[in-house]
């Protein structure tokens, strides 16, 4: 039986308030913060970030709406591999070691029409979003959360950059036309005394930053370096943030992106809303020069943003007709 852990202390999961640099104010102080953060859990939370708690109670009044609806009308809308729009049923997302996480979703991102010349030369994660016929009002609340959340994540990726001793617009430029993919999750009350069958089975994000918001029951939890559990709890007012695994990359094994898992201990429902935030398709993803030298020469070999989602997407899911 996995025993629950500890909560995480606000020096390993630190509390990064927006509000000030966001109005101007100089980001020396955040900049500092982040980087202490990603060195060492690669988790924080963000305050003070500008998205609208109408906006944020608006997604999730419509998830659980969505939810209530039966799963067999809910397949109508199943989503498919190449555009990765849809409804995502139990079953299709497994973790080595580990029994099918119990979570379902419903998944957006950037939308773009069929005539787009990706979508058109069928370039994976590339596409329009599937909206269901039987929840209209799903759709006018998950464009307004994915285009605040869209904002948020250029803007934490601008003290991203400023973190790495990079210009502030450093990874902007490989936003033209970002990989950026929300999702609905919803987890039936956990199991207890099941060690194999999870909400989310341990692992890390691929990509580059994870924007989560999850509701009051919590669950969500992280491994840090010395192989301790801790607790992310809910925090009103914020954000969780955590690294992909791209960032390991870009700066050598210096930012981290630790293995987290969702464990719903509580007996009820849990909802959770991950906006996960990548770089263009053909971003270069490789070691910065200022983290490798001769006796420190890079650990990985230079990746495309895309290629290496797709690779990790066929790794753990498995899709039904």
């Amino acid at each position: 039986m996995l025993q629950a852990p500890r909560k995480a202390s606000t020096t390993e999961v630190p509390i990064l308030d927006l509000s000030s640099w966001l109005a101007g104010g100089p980001p020396d102080e955040l900049v500092a913060q982040m980087r202490a953060a990603c060195q060492g859990t690669g988790f924080f939370y963000v305050a003070g970030h500008g998205v609208p708690e109408e906006v944020i109670s608006g997604i999730f009044d419509a998830t659980r709406r969505y939810y209530d609806i039966p799963e067999e009308i809910r397949l109508a809308d199943k989503i498919d591999e190449r555009f990765r729009r849809g409804f995502m049923p139990y079953g299709i997302n497994q973790h080595p070691g580990y029994d099918p996480d119990l979570k379902e979703s419903y998944e957006f991102a950037m939308d773009l029409p069929l005539t787009d010349p990706d979508v058109v030369a069928g370039r994976p994660l590339h596409g329009p979003n599937r909206w269901p016929d039987c929840a209209p009002w799903l759709r006018p609340a998950a464009e307004a959360y994915f285009n605040h959340t869209l904002r948020l994540g250029k803007d934490l990726l601008r003290l991203f950059a400023r973190s790495l001793d990079q210009e502030e617009g450093f990874f902007l430029q490989w936003c033209k036309k970002p990989m950026v993919q929300s999702r609905l999750f919803h987890y039936p009350p956990q199991i207890p005394d099941v060690e194999k069958a999870l909400g989310v089975a341990p692992h890390t994000d691929y990509g580059m930053i994870t924007i989560l918001t999850q509701d009051p029951i919590g669950g969500l939890e992280l491994k840090k370096r010395d192989g301790e559990w801790i607790a992310a709890p809910y925090i009103e007012g914020t954000f969780v943030i955590n690294l992909g695994d791209m960032v390991k990359v870009w700066t050598n094994d210096t930012y981290v992106s630790n293995l987290h898992r969702v464990v719903n201990r509580t007996g009820r429902e849990r909802f959770s809303i991950p906006t996960f935030f990548n770089l263009d398709y053909d971003a270069p993803v490789r070691c910065l020069p200022n983290f490798q030298s001769e006796t420190n020469p890079p650990k990985y070999e230079p990746i495309k943003s895309g290629d290496y989602l797709v690779k990790r997407f066929r790794e753990v899911q498995k899709y039904k007709a």
